[in-house]
């Protein structure tokens, strides 16, 4: 039985984006590329350089470079309210890695659970 669903929804909520944090991200696209047909756009931030994924038809994609002993994946689920959803997985015993903020599509923050790992939950502008 499932209880305290974001929003009251018994809707399961979405994975919309998979970002690898890689300390290669041009060797990472180059691989995707050709094992997948996954092409990567280099989109310029003032927080620095993104590799925005073409995953083909399901969730959005993305790289980020960042100083990381291995390579892993970030799924972003959708959320109503980012803060909500936060202070909830902190009350079932996960850790905040990032505390909710604000960012030019939404609200984002990241969570992780030993036995479950990091999740970032997502809340895009409407």
């Amino acid at each position: 039985m499932r209880t305290d669903v974001d929003s009251a929804s018994t809707t399961p909520r979405p994975v919309v984006h998979l970002e690898l944090h890689t300390g290669d991200k041009a060797a990472a696209a180059a691989f995707y590329e050709q094992l997948f047909g996954w092409r990567s756009e280099l989109i310029e931030t003032p927080a620095g350089d993104y590799l925005a994924l073409d995953l083909g038809s399901g969730p959005e994609g993305g790289i980020v470079e960042c100083p990381i002993g291995s390579a892993r994946w970030l799924p972003y689920v959708e959320v109503d309210r980012v803060d909500e959803v936060t202070a909830r997985a902190e009350r079932l015993g996960a850790r905040v890695i990032l505390a909710p903020r604000e960012g030019p599509g939404g609200w984002r923050s990241v969570v992780s659970m030993p036995c479950a790992g990091e999740i970032a939950l997502w809340q895009p502008k409407r």
